[in-house]
């Protein structure tokens, strides 16, 4: 009877492994497959017959095909239905190829595919139906094809599909929406980009297009061929931060609810044939960019909400109908570069004033009534006032009675602190002055926020911006150049890319396959400023070890052995197998009863971790969950190890902290960590997932925030930009958690590095708490303090802690109060010798508004109009810093005064909007994440993963 059992035992393993063998040398045939339809494939794809044994651009997990990742190679052919035979693909990028025919239906096949990307090819046809059944979706850029047909309908299926773009095609017919039977793009509540300019979509914008559940951030449908009139449920996406409607044959009033869009940074209209009076606009206070030119508004007055949007940089009202004369006020926004309101019947005396803003480049009224110029000194700005009653006076002289230059600013990057010597023929200087072979390509930024093109500062900030992304992806860039922005016809901002290789004149395949798959995948997120992109990316013919191996002719015959050696070898361990697997469930299941059997209380780390409830995961199922810590998953680095994305098998998004193997560093601060977040749950604090204590290895898994710390966003690193109210909810938030842990933790806990580097923020701008490798325990709730070695961040540390040794609530106090002198200044807390709590003291005059601290605070905070209960939250932010811990506020009360300046602003500090952050992040439902690749994060220190890009 055992003998028996024996048998059947190995002969139901001989069945799953001969299955298992099956799919994976099959996703290898059906790779080969395609390969047969492409040519200028890598050449080390003819060197070996395992694409899972070093094939450039293909990744795979446990010998099953899962990305595929070839931008900027220089394929051309077609695209079979081979693909849908690789069930496990999760990543498609062949970007900036030239591969062309229609795109097979095959492709729905891939049910685990969560990125498509086709950017740039020469794909044409209609739009397989079969898009809707890509049920894991996240990411589809079809963007600058030649798609032809109807957008398919059942793409209102995707219900996780964060990103659309199938612009620049030649689709044609109207947008589908959801009826009974059908589904539509109005069931894409979780969408945050729908971008479908530049094709040829027709009839008229469907009123169930929109809805209130929408988290849409960009709306672009410029330059098609759309009529009707603007549907009044546009006004209910109130996440809404840039529309373009502009180029197409749109009619009508502009509803009136529009102006309940007060996220829009830019707003495009014109070119349409919208009547009516011209819409007011008053409320959109974040407004940076205003086009609404070219339309047939009825003859209207200068519109008095022009003065009164604070953020504008551009107007643009062009042929209007605009009557009568443009207040003084207007050229006194701060950030306004560019009027254009030429072709109307503005009349009177043109006053500029005499503290119009300091950014103002052009102010063109060519073609109006305008009588007279009131010229108070001498102006940087172009003024145009050709064809005006003031330039038809003989005698009239002066430069404003000129056409427009139509000579833009140029720019170009200039070498970092070296002389460019001459190269040799297609290398060119980098911006280190090394002669190199650069990768190529225009970016071009869809909806930036402001007109003028020559502010050197800007491009400046974006390349470093670039380079920093890159870099923390771990690719390998030296410098990256900018050159030669421009405005192409689409209102598109053009911008030149040569990014250059680190430690060598040329890149290899694997370094420009890394950058393409950034720049398709958006990984790289630039500023508010910028906005959304897409980037077109020329072929590099510069490979190292670029020339083409030949097939080799015995192929068939090395497949056959290694099939037949692996058949040979299976056979004679198949029996071990089983006696292994059992084994190792065995161990399993010890592990689970008991993770920290292994535990050395002698290595500094103190006893065994006591913990409540947390969920201890093996080595096994992290590397599973992390596609064996695979690079694609490294999200960043630091002095603790790495940190992975992961994605748990209830399709949760993880960050895994794993310390560096074998290293007792952070030994302490892990059993820390586990101890106290296994027992505290607060929406302010970070979520523990879970653990591994095994095999040697030391990982926390953390909860996925998808927005990176305040810190960065201070620093403009993210992308996200903070106004007054959004800095008030952050405060109150981490507020809320350090609350939580001094009153309601039981014992108590002192946090003991509390600073904006920990503190996060996740898709909705919620604050949260992170990082307690060095808090502590009061361990009885009548303790007052602990005493205990120094350990923290200089500049937040409370100086009498430091003293004393003796930690207590008001420590963290202290830390908070810095935290908040931060937030209203975005400065380091010791910057250049100065410390800010010192600064803030000796600069404020409480006689003057605002404390008389305009000097001190972050110019983008607002404007000192909107900044009610400021001077509050700074006498707030100093009696947090006193010098002694009983002169300062309880955590308690620190959470009171930020809620009644909250309520003095008008907004309930109970509740929680969602962000208006034009970083173009993914606001996250559950489980859901942008993107896959996911070195959106950096790593510093001990912290957790912080957000680079972006939006």
């Amino acid at each position: 009877m055992g003998a028996t059992t024996t048998c059947q035992v190995l002969l139901i393993l001989i069945i799953l492994h001969f299955l298992v063998s099956t799919a994976q040398n099959n996703d290898a045939t059906y790779l080969r497959a395609l390969k047969d339809g492409w040519q200028n494939t890598p050449p080390n794809w003819e060197d070996n017959p395992d694409p899972c044994s070093g094939w450039d651009g293909i990744r795979c997990t446990d010998s099953r095909i899962t990305s595929i990742t070839l931008a900027s190679m220089g394929l051309t052919g077609t695209l079979s239905g081979d693909i849908g035979q690789l069930t496990e693909l999760q990543i498609l990028d062949l970007s900036y190829n030239r591969l062309s025919g229609s795109l097979t239906p095959r492709i729905g096949d891939l049910k685990k595919l969560t990125n498509l990307l086709l950017v740039g090819c020469g794909f044409s046809g209609p739009l397989p139906d079969t898009l809707g059944d890509l049920e894991s979706l996240i990411f589809m850029s079809l963007n600058s094809n030649s798609f032809t047909g109807q957008i398919p309908p059942s793409i209102g299926n995707i219900k996780n599909l964060y990103w659309l773009d199938l612009a620049d095609n030649r689709l044609t017919g109207s947008i589908p929406v959801s009826s009974g039977t059908t589904p539509g793009l109005d069931m894409l509540i979780n969408a945050k980009h729908f971008h479908f300019g530049r094709n040829m979509l027709s009839g008229a914008i469907p009123e169930r297009l929109f809805n209130s559940n929408m988290t849409l951030f960009h709306l672009l449908f410029e330059n098609n061929q759309l009529s009707g009139t603007i549907p009044d449920t546009l006004g209910l996406v109130k996440s809404l931060e840039v529309v373009r409607l502009d180029r197409n044959f749109l009619t009508g009033n502009v509803p009136s609810n529009i102006n309940n869009l007060t996220g829009v940074f830019e707003m495009f209209l014109s070119n349409n044939q919208l009547t009516g009076l011209v819409p007011n606009m008053t409320g959109l206070d974040v407004l940076n960019y205003l086009d609404l030119s070219n339309n047939t508004f009825d003859p209207s007055d200068i519109p008095s909400w022009f003065s009164t949007l604070p953020a504008l940089t551009t107007l643009k009202m062009n042929n209007t109908n605009l009557v009568g004369q443009l207040p003084t006020a207007l050229f006194n926004i701060p950030q306004l570069q560019n009027v254009d309101l030429s072709n109307n019947r503005i009349n009177g005396t043109l006053d500029i004033g005499s503290s119009y803003s300091n950014q103002l480049q052009q102010v063109n009224l060519q073609n109006n009534q305008i009588a007279d110029f009131t010229q108070r000194r001498q102006y940087n700005t172009e003024v145009i006032l050709v064809e005006n009653p003031i330039c038809m006076e003989s005698g009239t002289s002066g430069g404003f009675c000129s056409p427009p230059t139509n000579t833009g600013p140029s720019y170009l990057t200039q070498p970092n602190n070296c002389v460019r010597t001459p190269c040799s023929r297609d290398q060119v200087s980098s911006p280190n002055c090394r002669c190199a072979y650069p990768y190529t390509g225009d970016l071009f930024f869809r909806a930036p926020s402001f007109s003028y093109l020559g502010n050197a500062a800007i491009y400046e900030a974006l390349r470093n911006e670039m380079v920093d992304s890159f870099r923390m992806s771990q690719l390998p860039v030296d410098s990256v150049s900018l050159g030669n922005p421009s405005r192409n016809l689409d209102d598109y901002l053009v911008i030149n890319l040569q990014v250059f290789p680190s430690g060598d004149e040329r890149f290899n395949r694997t370094g420009i396959l890394g950058i393409g798959f950034s720049l398709s995948n958006q990984t790289f997120k630039p500023n508010d400023t910028f906005g959304t992109y897409f980037f077109i990316g020329e072929n590099y013919d510069f490979l190292t070890g670029a020339s083409r191996g030949q097939k080799s002719s015995n192929t068939g015959v090395i497949i056959g052995a290694v099939v037949g050696g692996c058949v040979l070898v299976a056979l004679l361990i198949l029996a071990g197998i089983y006696a292994t697997r059992q084994k190792e469930r065995v161990e399993r299941t010890a592990h689970e009863s008991s993770p920290f059997a292994l535990w050395d209380a002698n290595n500094g780390s103190g006893a065994v971790p006591q913990l409540k409830g947390t969920k201890a995961f093996s080595f096994e199922e992290l590397s599973k969950y992390t596609n064996n810590f695979s690079e694609l998953n490294n999200i960043g680095t630091g002095g603790y190890g790495m940190v992975y994305k992961g994605c748990l098998p209830n399709g949760q998004l993880v960050a895994i902290k794993r310390a560096t193997r074998g290293s007792t560093q952070g030994g302490l601060e892990f059993k820390t960590e586990i101890e106290l977040l296994s027992r505290v749950h607060h929406k302010n604090l970070v979520s523990l997932v879970g653990f591994c204590f095994d095999q040697g290895e030391q990982m926390l898994v953390y909860e996925y925030i998808v927005n990176g710390t305040v810190k960065d966003s201070l620093s403009g690193r993210s992308g996200i930009r903070l106004d007054w109210i959004r800095r008030l909810r952050i405060a109150l938030g981490a507020a809320k958690g350090l609350q939580y842990l001094h009153v309601l933790a039981d014992p108590p806990i002192i946090h003991r590095d509390v600073k904006t580097n920990n503190i996060l923020l996740d898709e909705r701008l919620v604050a949260k708490v992170a990082d307690f490798g060095l808090s502590k325990s009061l361990g009885d709730s009548n303790r007052t303090h602990v005493t205990t070695q120094v350990k923290g961040t200089m500049g937040y540390m409370d100086p009498e802690y430091y003293m004393t040794q003796q930690l207590t609530e008001k420590s963290d106090v202290y830390s908070f109060g810095v935290v908040l002198l931060e937030l209203i200044t975005s400065r380091n807390p010791i910057e250049k010798g100065k410390y800010i709590v010192r600064e803030v003291k000796q600069t404020m005059d409480k006689s003057k508004e605002l404390y008389g601290l305009q000097d001190v605070l972050d110019p983008t905070i607002g404007f000192t109009t909107q900044l009610k209960g400021l001077e509050t939250f700074v006498d707030l932010a100093l009696q947090c810093v006193e010098e002694t811990g009983d002169q300062r506020p309880t955590m308690s009360d620190v959470v009171k005064v930020i809620e009644s300046i909250m309520e003095l602003v008008g907004f309930n500090p109970n509740v929680e909007s969602a962000s208006n952050s034009a970083s173009y992040n993914y606001a996250s439902k559950g489980s859901e994440h942008p993107y896959t690749n996911d070195n959106l994060f950096a790593y510093s220190g001990d912290h957790f993963p912080t957000k680079l890009d972006p939006k």
